[in-house]
């Protein structure tokens, strides 16, 4: 047993030190890029470094979590512009899936009504550019709503205009991490006071990245649940499950394991298409490199920056969806 398992640890270990001179040749080689690049531009006479990145940005980002002035330091706008991406990308993402979801299952309804609005959506909406749906989303939200003065409610605290959407928001006291209670927006005379103000340009980036996304979520769902063999569905009949039972127990948990690569990608490529957010004046991380660009010129530095976090980003998304992939690959959803 022991002289059996000898051979393929060490093929595990070569495959292992294989895999790691590979990284550390990639690594190198882009090093090696980087510094020759620089070295070229300090031969023309253009300044080039990152030495940029610790010098004060001066100009200010519209909106974001981070605590952000204009007199911090380039690669804390940078970092600021990277977090409004991730603000914009997860919640376009958890939509997508779920919008997509429901979509694929309604491409496969018993119901032609329910089948033709779904197939209509999912043809027009994929076929038409994103960046074109942004652009109308945005549009739409700054023209049609009606001014902040005279905000559509559509809940209690919950209000809708040109301004955004405003939303309650949880208040913590200085040092404690639960939220003791919620301020709750308020109609004022001439805009809304108080909560959580969503911007236009943020819901048209979350909300174009999500619609667009669901349409083709919804035929990779589609796909894999009709790859499920007939007999699986006829054996959840015959034990008696009702037809939502049958689905979230039977089918669904076997399709997932033809789903989640698509999916992967679908998800690499939401990430990616965050960064059309600048055609909106939405602070993502473009908006924030070329804003920068502007200011020191170093336009090399600025590229190299945004190609190197969406890198880190889209491989950080591969590596997730993989280990999800390995626990339903054989077994399906627990």
């Amino acid at each position: 047993m022991s002289m059996s398992g000898a051979p393929e640890r060490r093929s595990a270990a070569l495959g292992l030190a294989l895999q790691a001179l590979l990284v550390a040749a990639v690594l190198g080689g882009l090093f090696w890029v980087v510094q020759h690049a620089l070295e070229v531009l300090r031969g023309r006479g253009v300044r080039s470094g990152f030495d940029f990145l610790a010098q004060s940005a001066g100009f200010e980002i519209s909106e974001g979590w981070l605590d952000y002035d204009s007199g911090q330091p380039f690669w804390r706008a940078f970092l600021a512009g990277f977090i409004n991406t991730v603000r914009a990308a997860l919640p376009a993402a958890l939509l997508a899936v779920v919008l997509g979801t429901l979509l694929g299952i309604g491409r496969l309804a018993p119901h032609a009504l329910v089948r033709g609005l779904c197939a209509v959506y999912v043809q027009t909406v994929r076929n038409v550019p994103l960046l074109v749906q942004m652009l109308m989303l945005y549009f739409a939200l700054t023209q049609l709503l009606p001014d902040s003065a005279e905000a559509i409610r559509l809940a209690p605290g919950v209000f809708l205009s040109k301004g955004g959407l405003s939303l309650p928001w949880p208040l913590r006291e200085a040092g404690a991490f639960w939220p003791h209670g919620f301020e709750w927006p308020e109609q004022g005379g001439f805009n809304i006071v108080g909560g959580a103000a969503l911007s236009p340009e943020y819901l048209a980036v979350v909300g174009a990245l999500a619609l667009y996304t669901a349409a083709f979520v919804a035929e990779i769902v589609r796909a894999g649940i009709a790859s499920v063999a007939p007999g699986q569905k006829l054996a959840a009949q015959a034990l008696g499950l009702e037809p939502g039972a049958q689905l979230r127990l039977v089918v669904l948990p076997q399709a997932l394991r033809l789903i989640v690569p698509a999916l992967t990608n679908q998800l690499l490529s939401l990430t990616k298409n965050s960064s059309l957010a600048v055609a909106v004046g939405y602070p993502e991380l473009v908006s924030v490199a070329n804003t920068s660009l502007n200011s020191t010129g170093r336009a090399f530095e600025c590229i190299a920056i945004v190609m190197a976090v969406y890198l880190l980003l889209s491989l950080a998304i591969s590596a997730g969806m993989n280990l999800y992939n390995a626990r339903v690959a054989l077994r399906g959803w627990r």
